[in-house]
């Protein structure tokens, strides 16, 4: 199911999806269903307490060998359930000489 939010599609799913949430620095981990998920935020049902988490930057972790993440902050709790919107990441310079660089290497 999917619905439309602020311009952008939100896919909800009926029995959640097992995710985690982690601290930045890796000292915390909370497992979490993962109820509804668009481009820009997620709304999370946590498993134990966030009481002491800081939870203003933190990572929403979408497979279990921590491959695939997104960097969060918190927007809303309501008990056990939170929502979180996405961050973006900063832009970084690519050095001028490093794309040349791989160009070349593809064609040997």
């Amino acid at each position: 199911m999917s619905e439309a939010v602020g311009g952008t599609e939100r896919v909800t799913f009926s029995r959640g999806y097992g995710v985690c949430i982690m601290g930045i620095d890796g000292t915390w981990r909370r497992d979490c269903q993962l109820n509804a998920i668009s481009d820009n935020d997620a709304i999370l049902t946590v498993e134990g307490s966030i009481q002491g988490l800081n939870l203003k930057e933190f990572f929403l972790l979408l497979s279990s060998t921590g491959l695939a993440y997104r960097r969060c902050e918190l927007v809303r709790v309501n008990g056990t359930e939170i929502d979180v919107s996405f961050l973006k990441g900063k832009n970084k310079k690519k050095r001028p000489g490093a794309a040349a660089g791989q160009d070349s290497m593809i064609g040997t």
